[in-house]
């Protein structure tokens, strides 16, 4: 693993839901529900984002663009997470 590798696909998990999981190269603006309400992401050129979201700090639209494999952003209120994924994995579980 080299640390900068490029991402080929995001996982979106909203609380104890399935994931869902799609590639980085279809650009699309998905809306998914949580304890909150709606957050918004945007998954556009290969990386991905937090648009908007109910909770009340932001920290997860406050992180931007993620784009390398490993990347993850979260909004814990809303119980929503975003991880990217390449060819080779970084880590084997997260929990929060």
């Amino acid at each position: 693993w080299t640390g900068n590798e490029h991402a080929d696909y995001v996982q979106i998990q909203a609380g104890n839901n399935e994931p869902l999981t799609g590639k980085l190269s279809h650009n699309r603006t998905l809306s998914v529900h949580g304890p909150l309400g709606d957050s918004v992401i945007e998954i556009h050129q290969g990386r991905a984002r937090f648009v908007s979201s109910p909770c009340r700090g932001q920290v997860c639209v406050q992180t931007g663009w993620l784009q390398a494999a490993g990347e993850i952003a979260a909004c814990l209120p809303n119980r929503i997470s975003l991880t990217l994924h390449g060819q080779h994995p970084r880590f084997d579980a997260i929990n929060f």
